[in-house]
């Protein structure tokens, strides 16, 4: 298999999904055409030599629908002859955008591409890009549940006690706060729209205020608003190229991808499959979970997190290091190419050497990536 490199990678700051938040008036279009132009700019690179804008996006109808990575390549002044593919692999399709974008270098057809995400969720609300009907879910052969009901039989399988989720939502918030006071997020957030940090982190958590919210999902249950991710708008987008290329070039990659997993899983409990991801995803690379320094989780709801280190057993303080979605938001589509973004950020201030990110998605799938810091 031909090495993959990741040359650079940039994200939006993630703003508050609502309309008072501070990326609500910018289209989804230029939104993604912004972060690509970004992108180039900070890689030094000339558009011409991409070769094609893989694109996650999970609400792909309305200001998101027609394709929004052609239309954001063109937005962002693209050659017209670099093409765009959007796909939807629900919470997963940022990350799975990179595989793909990654994965053509493997059967060698391209030497370099993009990986990207997207999301405006205060402009295309979730779910509004379809329904599931009564009628279409009696006759299923499996329930088809809402993720917080998923993210409940998990805490509860697994005996996570709302406490311990309350607890590392604050901590989220604690380290994603950090991370802004200490100046290590500039290094893949450019300034948009007069933001230039993720909105939702909150500095100074309320633990007192969290653990008096009621919960969501159930009445008796443990999930709540302040323990699940936020509703965002944000995207994320990654450059990738063949070694050829960077000789070519004479580019400095960041990281090399080893190795890529999907998965799926029981689409019931739903929130499970970053599990079995992240164990495919090692055996792939030839590597265990010490090897890792720095893990990607995506805090869809702190449940997810939790019941993986249960199962997987990392280092736990190498574990979104940065804070995650509950902090700084997640905006669906986009949050892979975020996530990705951070890790190999985090690889570099730390000097660690292996990264591994993996993400749950709808209906029981995941997505996992593990990647090595170049220099």
């Amino acid at each position: 298999m031909r090495d993959v490199y990741i040359i650079d990678a940039v994200r939006t700051p993630i703003g508050r999904g609502k309309e008072d938040g501070a990326l609500h008036s910018v289209h989804p279009v230029d939104l993604l055409a912004r972060t690509l132009n970004a992108l180039v700019e900070k890689a030094g690179v000339d558009k011409g030599q991409v070769e094609d804008i893989v694109t996650g996006c999970v609400s792909a109808h309305g200001e998101q629908g027609t394709n929004i990575g052609r239309l954001a390549g063109l937005k962002a002044r693209f050659p017209q002859e670099v093409p765009a593919l959007q796909l939807n692999r629900f919470c997963g399709s940022g990350q799975q955008a990179i595989h793909i974008a990654a994965q053509a270098f493997a059967a060698g057809d391209m030497e370099m591409t993009i990986g990207c995400g997207v999301e405006s969720m205060s402009r295309v609300p979730m779910g509004s890009d379809g329904a599931i009907t009564d009628e279409f879910r009696a006759d299923f052969p499996c329930q088809l549940l809402h993720q917080g009901i998923s993210a409940e039989m998990i805490a509860e399988k697994w005996r996570v006690k709302r406490e311990e989720l309350d607890e590392f939502a604050a901590q989220s918030h604690c380290r994603a706060a950090a991370a802004q006071r200490n100046g290590w997020t500039r290094t893949e957030i450019f300034s948009l729209n007069g933001l230039e940090a993720d909105e939702g982190v909150r500095p100074n958590p309320d633990l007192s205020r969290m653990r008096a919210l009621k919960p969501v999902f159930r009445p008796d249950g443990v999930v709540t608003a302040a323990n699940s991710s936020q509703i965002s708008d944000g995207a994320g987008a990654v450059l990738l190229a063949s070694e050829r290329k960077v000789n070519e070039l004479g580019l400095k990659p960041r990281a090399r991808i080893v190795a890529r997993s999907v998965v799926g899983s029981d689409p019931e409990l739903m929130l499970t499959g970053p599990i079995p991801a992240t164990q495919k995803a090692l055996k792939m690379a030839g590597l265990k979970v010490d090897d890792i320094d720095a893990f990607e989780i995506n805090e869809a709801f702190a449940s997810v997190p939790l019941v993986w280190a249960r199962e997987i057993h990392p280092p736990i303080e190498r574990l979104n290091m940065q804070g995650g979605a509950i902090a700084h938001g997640h905006p669906l589509g986009g949050t892979g190419a975020v996530l990705m973004t951070k890790l190999v950020n985090i690889l570099e201030r730390t000097g660690g050497r292996y990264g591994l990110q993996s993400m749950c998605i709808g209906f029981g799938m995941a997505t996992g990536t593990i990647i090595e810091r170049v220099n």
